[in-house]
């Protein structure tokens, strides 16, 4: 009930209150404009984060539980070697299934590097099988030995060392965006407590005579709380609106795509910008009572 009130208060007007703070000049813009900035910037980093925590899952989910097996062996023995080691993984616990590579598929994977003629057929490239695994996978050092006696050209590589530098990069740019979410909000909270200093300063004869009347420092400074949260609420509802409908114009997320082409809203996760006008709003009602408090004090 308490907090009802406060928000109640924070939103409704008090004419008599709201005299004491400036209704225009350099400060409202001041604010107005750092929340609008301030919550623009933070649509981007909030959709950088959730864009890097969905590439982390789905390059671990799609590598976690492939393998390829490459095969490099005399052309008049390829064959056998490629038969002997699909027994093999056939036989192997943890393999769901395994099968040789198309030339068409080994040339679609070689394209970007070497272009589309690319003479496949007539070139000593090893033979690719990819195997793909169960959910509680295989015992890749068992396996390499299988292979090492019964496979003597064929190399297995369980990704390990492709998955684990892709998913902690992912993880580092998701963190890397929650601090610019972070950074973000104190910039705005350093904007709105130079305004609202700017505010008091520039009211101080006003609020000598208002104390002469008997007005408590509380009821001046809930005026400026009020005025100053209202506006950072404002800034931030426009400029968390103008990031969204930057995100939203952005190009469609796909599953083949890279990752700018990623880099937006999905499902619910369109919601969360409804946040940042609230956080706004929290962020300068906090910074302008700090500075207003502290500015009262310093007042004789």
């Amino acid at each position: 009930m308490k907090l009802l009130k406060t928000l109640t208060a924070l939103f409704i007007p008090d004419a008599q209150a709201d005299r004491v703070v400036p209704p225009t000049g350099f400060t409202a813009t001041l604010t107005t404009f750092s929340a609008a900035a301030m919550a623009f910037l933070a649509v981007f980093a909030m959709a950088l984060t959730l864009a890097s925590g969905r590439l982390a899952d789905r390059w671990s989910n799609e590598l976690a539980r492939s393998s390829t097996l490459r095969i490099s062996a005399p052309e008049d023995q390829m064959q056998v070697q490629i038969a002997a080691a699909l027994k093999v993984l056939e036989t192997t616990p943890g393999v769901a299934s395994a099968r040789a590579l198309t030339a068409e598929e080994q040339k679609a994977l070689l394209e970007p590097f070497f272009g589309p003629d690319l003479p496949v057929e007539d070139l000593p490239i090893p033979q690719l099988i990819e195997v793909n695994e169960t959910s509680t996978g295989y015992d890749s050092t068992g396996l390499r030995l299988r292979l090492a006696a019964e496979v003597p050209g064929a190399v297995l590589d369980d990704h390990t060392r492709w998955r684990k530098p892709l998913v902690a990069a992912a993880s580092r740019i998701r963190l890397l965006g929650w601090t610019a979410f972070l950074l973000i909000g104190g910039a705005m909270a350093a904007m709105i407590t130079l305004a609202a200093s700017a505010a008091l300063s520039a009211n101080t004869q006003v609020i000598k005579v208002l104390r002469l009347v008997g007005a408590q420092d509380s009821y001046i400074a809930g005026a400026f709380v009020r005025r100053f949260t209202y506006r950072g609420f404002v800034g931030a509802a426009i400029g968390a609106l103008a990031g969204t409908a930057a995100i939203w114009l952005l190009p469609e997320a796909e599953t083949s795509s890279g990752f700018l082409t990623g880099l937006g809203f999905q499902g619910t996760h369109w919601l969360w910008p409804l946040c940042i006008p609230v956080l706004g709003g929290a962020v300068a009602l906090a910074a302008t009572r700090a500075a207003a408090h502290r500015k009262l004090r310093e007042m004789p």
